[in-house]
């Protein structure tokens, strides 16, 4: 799939997401090569910026982020695609100059993708302007809009959204980023599951037990504390990454790697996902704060303590729940799903419990605690498969030990792509596959909405867990067996 010159148009442009990662990742698809010849980049910020300072402030974000690696002839090269446009993207004044630059003869591409690096809340507003401007017609060449997520605040505002976003854009339009998507070791899950006959014959409820996603983080809020204190752990990590990463552990195979087949299969893990009812709400979900504690060494504050956090919130920085997909291959297999912030470890894993044999083949021998099979994938920051087996010691006696098969994903000298610079490109070729269709989000909504409206009205109490642990104990009260638990390391260990 070719990419053709377009003009990269992004809105919030002198923000934090531009900084650390739009514009250090259009500088690396430069460096390789990636971007057409012609690709020009208009940034759009409020900064009463000039040519001259902007690219001073591209220079600072850039360095900041390669660091040895910067290479000045590459940024020269670079930096002719860019240009800035200053304006307020509430004022229709903003837009009026803006396609007056845009229509400047020979000098911008007409094929053309707006990035809305900008609060959810201004997605409807820019493209209104941009479509009473005559921006997002494809009478001359191509129109894509990127979103963020948050796509919505829980399922009506998230079809209030998706009907605003009709008025004035086309499915095939809308380019909806999860970068979690874009990292490699998520694309290497369906290569792993698919190009391995070896795998097929076992991934199913009769040899699995159960399977783990977990997301965790050593930082809190940071200064995110408004938009935090608003959104939650349940909205800003499960309902969208630890979801997508669900369907594609547990989706049957597309009939081609095709955009539209491989999403079908994903919206159909999310319709069999077991609806959980309000009164079943405790059961298969929890909820929890961090208290004061430390991380790495350094005493750290709880999140009340937080700047912009309210003395009594009860919002969640910590969750979990349980879920059950009631389809032909997973009928009864739970997967639990939990991630948290200010926790031991950031990580984030993909761990698969198989069943015990069904036998228990070495009665009267010392082979008497047998641990179970597990195939972990490392998605974040060791990127790696690992499938664990019971093997004998060496020795006289019939004793054995648990070892790995380790399949690293990137040999020493290749370097890790960011997920952006994949995503970035994909746009450009006008491949969707690694984007969110609007039916996904859709039912991805509709798996939590029943968590979060539940969690709403109950503001009297909230668990806590201190910083730097893996989380509150009674969280474990969501696992269907005794024997089953949180499993947080890559190691092998006797679960």
């Amino acid at each position: 799939m070719n990419a053709e010159p377009c003009t990269y148009v992004i809105f919030g442009a002198t923000g934090n997401l531009s900084r650390i990662k739009l514009m250090p990742a259009l500088y690396h698809l430069d460096a390789g090569n990636y971007l057409p010849e012609g690709t020009r980049i208009l940034a759009i910020g409020r900064r009463p910026w000039d040519q001259q300072k902007w690219l001073s402030e591209v220079r600072d974000m850039i360095q900041s982020k390669v660091k040895k690696d910067f290479d000045e002839k590459i940024f020269l090269r670079f930096s002719d695609r860019l240009d800035y446009h200053q304006g307020d993207i509430q004022q229709a004044a903003c837009y009026t100059a803006l396609t007056e630059t845009l229509n400047q003869k020979n000098k911008f591409p007409k094929n053309m993708a707006f990035y809305l690096s900008i609060s959810p809340s201004d997605f409807g507003t820019v493209m209104e302007f941009l479509s009473h401007n005559r921006l997002l017609d494809e009478e001359y060449g191509w129109r894509r809009v990127i979103i963020e997520k948050p796509f919505g605040y829980d399922l009506d505002s998230a079809q209030a959204l998706q009907k605003r976003i009709n008025n004035y854009l086309t499915e095939e339009q809308v380019y909806r980023i999860d970068h979690y998507l874009g990292k490699g070791m998520v694309q290497n899950v369906l290569v792993f599951r698919f190009s391995n006959v070896m795998l097929e014959p076992i991934w199913n409820r009769n040899y699995i037990d159960h399977i783990q996603i977990t997301h965790s983080e050593e930082i809190g809020i940071d200064s995110r504390g408004d938009y935090y204190d608003n959104a939650g752990a349940m909205r800003d990590m499960l309902q969208s990454h630890l979801l997508q990463l669900l369907t594609l552990v547990a989706m049957e195979p597309p009939v081609s790697m095709e955009a539209e087949a491989l999403r079908d299969e994903k919206v159909k893990v999310l319709k069999s996902i077991r609806p959980i009812p309000k009164e079943a709400v405790h059961g298969h979900s929890f909820r929890a704060q961090y208290a004061k504690g430390t991380v790495n060494g350094e005493k750290v504050n709880g999140y009340l303590q937080e700047p912009h956090v309210p003395a009594n919130s009860t919002t969640e920085t910590y969750a979990a729940m349980k879920l059950y997909i009631d389809n032909w291959r997973w009928r009864g297999i739970p997967f639990y799903l939990r991630t948290g912030k200010r926790m031991a470890k950031a990580q984030s894993t993909i761990s698969i419990c198989f069943r015990h044999p069904p036998l228990q083949f070495f009665r009267g021998t010392n082979v008497n605690c047998m641990t179970p099979n597990w195939v972990l994938l490392g998605i974040q920051p060791e990127e790696c498969i690992r499938m664990e087996m019971t093997v004998k010691e060496p020795g006289l006696e019939m004793s054995t030990r648990v070892t790995s098969l380790d399949a690293s994903f990137r040999n020493q000298d290749e370097k890790a792509i960011d997920a952006y610079e994949d995503l970035l490109l994909d746009v450009l070729k006008g491949d969707r596959s690694l984007f969110l269709r609007f039916d996904e989000v859709e039912h991805a909504w509709r798996v939590v909405d029943p968590i979060l409206q539940t969690w709403a009205i109950e503001r009297d109490y909230i668990a806590t867990y201190p910083a730097g642990s893996w989380g509150p104990q009674d969280s474990r009260r969501l696992f269907d067996k005794e024997s089953q638990s949180w499993r947080s390391s890559l190691l092998p260990e006797c679960i």
